[in-house]
């Protein structure tokens, strides 16, 4: 009953006009950047987070970042169907069969396959977060300084072994993104912390400007650096309707790929990609006739769109449970939080219920509202495609900056952004992933935090993370999958998974 009154509370607030306005906009910008390859909606969160700020109710923030989310898993799909050309780094499988059906003729067919799952799954997986969420909140809530010190530490070293390329460097990246995230005073004694003497970095970095710079200036610079070779069209979409024998064969595909998903989804690191390729190939291996698959599979199409945007969903569990980011795009939405005065955390359901299933509530909506502008829109979204680079970048970057400053009018504020792009550049030149960092940044002060308060409560003793059973487990199973990640044979099968994305 308790539930049933918290999704009619999250339906009276999604339901407001402003609330429904900015969640059009956010799927719509969604759908936008999964197309435009390059761009990705953690450099769009990053970028809009400032305007955030002006926002007279946080839910409308909230759910406009969250569509963009979840809008470019729709939107990725489109492109990497019609030209081969994943816009999203989760619609490189789909691209596999899906530009194969194009090819034949069958583009249509692919393209309301794939708005179809994504649709079934993303509903699902929302009604998975509403029913796990709170008692998951409610167990966390029993949780002491020691318990979530291991619960940081597991959620660390897990982005680790979820990222792509080196797990020595995405391990790197996580104790950089720790150190940034100590700059500044220090809030127990007041010593200043790597500041060089710059009396503006005694308050720490700015969250906005790391998160723009890393991701936003960084993709725009790496893409100026390695421009994007665009496709061609392959002809007009026809037929959007696909036959009964298509919906048959997808519904299997559909519910094993929604299943994958909402459980790969909650994991931090790339949840959303290990997700789809997880899906493909459990699809490859129980097919009657694998060989179809990469020849225009239709369950390689289902199947994969399916399971990122299930992912896409429960992403938001350890958020709204936790306040620990499973995704980069969930580290924002975390400084979104803060940006608001809202502490994320297990108590954020208790103390910001309108919030919390204001939020979910809009994720039915926005899905709905994914299908109607995906499928008769779908040329506007291609031809998009045409936009110039050397106009969208410069716009892009000329509107991040002016968002940045608008905070807290300091111009040092837009000469971090450009420090930290041109060293987020650096990083993925060097074949370094920002992703970890970001969440690195994110959960260094907590990490901090919560050492500090188990060692007072302890007077000092570091054996309160191992003599504790909550906390044992989690480091336990933070060493294990660090140990994994490092071992040769894990290493070559995840270069294997993740090079699709490059």
């Amino acid at each position: 009953m308790e539930l049933f009154d918290n999704i009619v509370l999250g339906f009276e607030t999604a339901l407001q006009w402003q609330n429904l306005l900015f969640c059009l906009i956010g799927v719509a910008l969604g759908t936008a950047v999964g197309v435009l390859p390059g761009i990705g909606p953690t450099a769009t969160v990053a970028m809009l987070l400032p305007i955030t700020f002006n926002f007279d109710e946080p839910v409308s923030a909230l759910i406009m970042l969250a569509g963009i989310y979840y809008g470019a898993q729709y939107g990725g799909s489109t492109t990497a169907i019609l030209l081969n050309l994943p816009g999203e780094s989760s619609a490189a499988v789909t691209a596999i069969d899906g530009h194969q059906m194009a090819l034949q003729g069958r583009a249509g067919h692919a393209l309301a396959v794939a708005a179809i799952g994504s649709f079934v799954a993303g509903s699902v997986a929302t009604v998975v977060l509403a029913v796990a969420a709170p008692p998951l909140a409610r167990a966390a809530l029993k949780f002491g300084a020691a318990e979530y010190f291991a619960l940081v530490v597991l959620g660390l070293i897990a982005s680790i072994t979820l990222a792509r390329g080196s797990a020595v460097k995405a391990l790197a990246m996580v104790v950089l993104g720790i150190l940034l995230g100590a700059v500044g005073q220090d809030l127990s004694s007041g010593t200043p912390r790597f500041t060089f003497g710059f009396r503006e970095l005694y308050g720490g970095l700015e969250f906005v400007a790391v998160a723009v710079g890393m991701f936003g200036v960084a993709e725009i610079l790496k893409n100026l650096h390695d421009p994007e070779q665009r496709g061609q069209l392959v002809g007009r979409v026809t037929n959007l309707m696909p036959s009964r024998a298509d919906l048959k064969r997808i519904v299997a595909p559909v519910l094993r790929a929604t299943g994958i998903g909402s459980a790969l989804g909650v994991l931090p690191g790339g949840g959303h990609v290990l997700a789809s390729y997880a899906s493909y190939a459990v699809e490859k291996k129980i097919s009657k006739n694998p060989r179809e698959f990469g020849r225009g599979a239709i369950a390689g199409v289902a199947g994969p769109e399916s399971a990122n945007n299930a992912a896409a969903q429960t992403s938001f569990i350890p958020l709204l449970t936790l306040g620990i980011p499973a995704h980069p795009v969930m580290a924002l939405m975390i400084g979104a939080f803060i940006i608001q005065g809202i502490q994320p955390g297990p108590g954020v359901m208790e103390q910001q219920p309108v919030l919390v299933w204001g939020l979910i509530a809009s994720m039915w909506i926005g899905n709905l509202l994914l299908v109607v502008l995906n499928l008769p829109l779908i040329g506007l979204w291609v031809r998009m495609l045409s936009v110039p680079y050397d106009v969208l970048f410069p716009a892009i970057v000329v509107f991040a900056c002016i968002g940045t400053y608008s905070l807290s009018q300091n111009a040092y504020d837009i000469l971090a952004i450009a420090f930290f792009g041109l060293l987020g550049f650096v990083l993925i030149r060097c074949g370094c992933e920002p992703a970890p960092l970001l969440l690195g940044f994110v959960l260094g002060p907590l990490l901090e935090e919560n050492a500090r308060r188990a060692l007072q409560i302890s007077h000092g003793d570091p054996m309160t993370f191992v003599t504790r059973p909550i906390s044992a487990t989690m480091l336990g199973l933070a060493v294990v999958a660090l140990v994994v990640a490092l071992l040769p044979a894990i290493r070559r099968k995840r270069e294997v998974v993740f090079s699709e994305e490059d």
